[in-house]
This record gives structure tokens, C-alpha cells and sequence, in this order.
């Protein structure tokens, strides 16, 4: 196994970056976490279970996050993250030019990759989607977003509390200890990384049917963050993607009870679509 951890660099930004090669790889795999996370949360588990399977993984802290340099929880527009995205996958192809791109993001970061698969999917071959932020589970107070979108105009990088409830990440109290002890994970969002990021989840429902890669999309139906609802509208919309729905599954399926059964089918998915491609 070869693991090496370098700079990924995008308009002079400089991102934190990791990468994991198995003896014989057959795809890579870049990986994009979620809103106030980092890459590190998925060593225990989700890389692990890539890897085994010979996929390389290419993984990196978004914006705002983690060991990237930089405000915590602010982004200076929703384009970054885009571009972010394709400057891994840009180096995913350099490591590995014979070896076919697949893109997997989990909630904020599955929002970008869906947006990313309809605005520029010559560069991939598949999609996966775990519980996507395209709409949140909840409204919030009509207030709180007004206010937001006031702020939006005037200071855009002033950062808040997120509000999020820990205890919707996981079914698995052991889980939610370790999130909420985590050092690396925050709280923080500015009005910038919110609200563009949830347009963007609206124009992928709405613009679903121009999708033109295979995507997975798996959501728990016990989501309390991000809607389950929302991936189905953007699934029955486009005849491309397949929906996984997981019974009473919480946000973070790859740590909830069902995370052996979601880890079997993103894999069992992505053999599938290598064989296709071979074929």
C-alpha cells in the first residue's frame, strides 16, 4: 500500500491532501467529505474498504476544513469548490493515466459532486452521492434565513454556528462521541458556504435530466439533516441514477448500523460499472 500526503493547490489556495494506492488498482476513487468534517474521518472505515477492493483513493480537506489553510467554514464562492474538485481529479489522472475516475462525496460534498458530474463529466466515469446536501430535513426559521441572505450581501465570510445536532449523525451513540470529540471537525458556516451551496442543490433537481454519467445516490430514510426526499426528486428525474434508500439510516450512513451493507453496494456498484466499462 502507498500513502503519501501532499498539497493540492487551486488560485493560490492550498488544500490538505492524502492518497492511498493498493498494490493493483483498477479505478480511483476521489473522495469529498462533508460540511464541517475532514478527510481524516474516513481512515477508519470508508478508505479501508476502498482500498481492500483494490480502488485508490485520492482524498483531500475541503475549503474551510480540516488541516486546509484558511477561515474555518467560509469559502469565497461556490466555484472554488467546483474547481477544487477538478484539480483532484486532474491529479488522480496524472498518478494513474489508465485508470478510470470515479468521483464519491458524502452530504455538502455530495453536492458538489452532482453538480460537479452535470457541469464538466468528460473528466469522470461514475458518480456516488451519500446522503447529499440538496435540500436540509428541516425548514429553518424564515427569519433565520432572511437574515441570512441579508448577510449574504453585506458580510459573506462572517461565520456562525451551524447549529447542528450531533445526534443525527449517527444511530450509534459511540459514533456521535467520537464526531463531537473530534478536534478537526467545527461548527462554523458563513452565509457564503450555505446559501450558494444550497442553490446548487436546487439547480441539480432541476436540471437532473441533463445528467449524462451513472450515478449512485444513497440516503437514509431516518436523515434528520440533509432530505432523503430531495434525492428522490433528483433520481426521478434522470433515468441515470439509481437511488439506494436505507431504512431509518441517520446522516452518516458509513458510521450508522447499516454502514457494512452501504460500503457492499457502493462497491458492488462500482465493479459493475468497471465491467461495463470494459466491456
Amino acid at each position: 500500500m502507498v500513502h503519501n500526503t501532499f498539497p493540492l493547490t487551486i488560485e493560490k489556495q492550498v488544500l490538505h491532501a492524502e492518497y492511498w494506492q493498493p498494490e493493483n488498482p483498477k479505478a480511483t476513487v476521489v473522495l469529498l467529505h462533508g460540511m464541517g468534517e475532514h478527510l481524516g474521518r474516513y481512515k477508519p472505515f470508508v478508505i479501508p474498504k476502498l482500498t481492500a477492493n483494490n480502488y485508490a483513493v485520492l482524498a483531500y480537506d475541503q475549503i474551510g476544513h480540516g488541516k486546509t489553510e484558511g477561515k474555518r467554514g467560509h469559502v469565497s464562492n461556490y466555484q472554488l469548490l467546483l474547481d477544487s474538485l477538478h484539480t483532484a481529479v486532474l491529479e488522480a489522472k496524472r498518478r494513474n493515466p489508465n485508470l478510470p475516475v470515479f468521483v464519491y462525496g458524502h452530504s455538502m460534498g455530495g453536492n458538489v459532486v452532482i453538480n460537479y458530474a452535470l457541469k464538466n463529466p468528460s473528466q469522470i466515469k461514475a458518480v456516488v452521492a451519500t446522503s447529499p446536501l440538496l435540500r436540509l430535513a428541516f425548514n429553518p426559521p424564515k427569519w433565520k434565513v432572511s437574515l441570512g441572505r441579508f448577510m449574504l450581501n453585506i458580510l459573506p465570510g462572517i461565520t456562525l454556528p451551524s447549529e447542528l445536532d450531533a445526534s443525527g449523525i449517527s444511530r450509534d451513540k459511540a459514533e456521535v462521541v467520537r464526531y463531537q470529540n473530534d478536534p478537526l471537525v467545527h461548527d462554523k458556516i458563513s452565509p457564503m458556504y450555505s446559501f450558494p451551496v444550497f442553490d446548487a442543490g436546487e439547480y441539480a433537481i432541476a436540471n437532473a435530466n441533463t445528467l449524462n454519467l451513472p450515478m449512485l445516490v444513497c440516503h437514509g430514510t431516518g436523515d434528520k439533516i440533509t432530505s432523503w426526499e430531495a434525492s428522490k426528486a433528483f433520481t426521478d428525474n434522470t433515468p441515470k441514477a439509481d437511488l439506494k434508500l436505507f431504512e431509518d439510516g441517520y446522516h452518516e450512513l458509513h458510521y450508522d448500523f447499516c454502514k457494512e451493507e452501504l460500503m457492499e453496494t457502493i462497491i458492488a456498484w462500482l465493479d459493475a460499472k468497471l465491467i461495463h466499462e470494459i466491456g
